[in-house]
């Protein structure tokens, strides 16, 4: 796949960068370069490779999901200006 000059406009509009008309050539290169490095990943065989989420091998450090605090909402909302039932009231904001 390569980029025409009239594709590095409308990528340029698009992405609102003026292009100078004496610039197209040199972004159409780079482009094209870009596109080149791409298609070779293609090629890559990644047969029999894991997916990874990092170069170095870890594990995420995980905690036991337990509740840690909690059982007074009287005192939660107490310095609430409204509530009801434990809860928290607000004014409507939606009509």
């Amino acid at each position: 796949m390569s980029v025409d000059a009239k594709t590095v406009k409308r990528i340029g509009r698009l992405a609102r960068i003026r292009i100078e008309e004496g610039e197209v050539g040199k972004y159409q290169d780079e482009l094209n370069a870009i596109l080149g490095f791409v298609e070779q990943l293609g090629e890559v065989d990644v047969s029999g490779v894991e997916p990874m989420t990092s170069v170095t091998p870890m594990q995420l450090r995980r905690r036991t999901d337990v509740v840690t605090d909690g059982g007074y909402p009287e005192r939660i909302v107490a310095n609430a200006p409204l509530t009801e039932d434990n809860f928290f009231m607000v004014p409507k904001v939606v009509e």
